[in-house]
């Protein structure tokens, strides 16, 4: 019995034998994503530091590349910035000077206008501050009858401090 040839989904991913970085990592991964938003690389995204004026280049970051319909002409496409509320304003006045930027960034035409896209870019939305929760009453009385020998007033509140990060650590990794 002869077996079937695999088909790329079934087949087995390539080993690397040496430590990558995360990006490499997932570069397939991305790529498909930012086709569908209409970007052909990662550039205008990952450099957008560095191409946008400041102050844009912190309050906005590139939603969509949407280029003209029939072919791509010397206008370039319209790019669709997301942008913190109450820059609105600016960014559309400031609108040519950003394409300008980003032109000259690559040596080319690549954005003809800017646009402003209907969701909202709330930077570090990613970012989660946990609280610091308070430990129980079992836990204060056990860590504190473990440094009650400690002669040094300072060193005693450090253990006593420690302790009770370490036992709301365990505690959140039990839930």
């Amino acid at each position: 019995m002869s077996e079937a040839p695999k088909s790329k989904a079934d087949a087995e991913p390539k080993r690397r034998n040496r430590a990558v970085t995360l990006a490499d990592a997932i570069t397939g991964a991305l790529d498909p994503v930012l086709k569908k938003r209409g970007f052909a690389s990662r550039d205008i995204i990952t450099h957008w530091g560095a191409m946008a004026p400041r102050p844009y280049d912190a309050v906005a970051i590139p939603d969509k590349l949407a280029w003209p319909r029939g072919e791509r002409s010397a206008e370039g496409a319209t790019l669709y910035l997301r942008y913190i509320p109450g820059h609105a304003l600016a960014i559309s006045h400031e609108g040519p000077a950003i394409a300008a930027a980003i032109n000259r960034y690559f040596g080319y035409v690549l954005v003809g206008q800017i646009r402003l896209s209907a969701e909202p870019f709330t930077p570090g939305s990613g970012d989660r501050d946990e609280k610091p929760s308070q430990p129980s009453q079992s836990v204060i009385a056990k860590v504190g009858a473990q440094v009650a020998n400690v002669e040094d007033d300072d060193l005693r509140e450090a253990l006593r401090a420690l302790g009770h990060a370490l036992s709301s650590r365990s505690e959140r990794k039990a839930r």
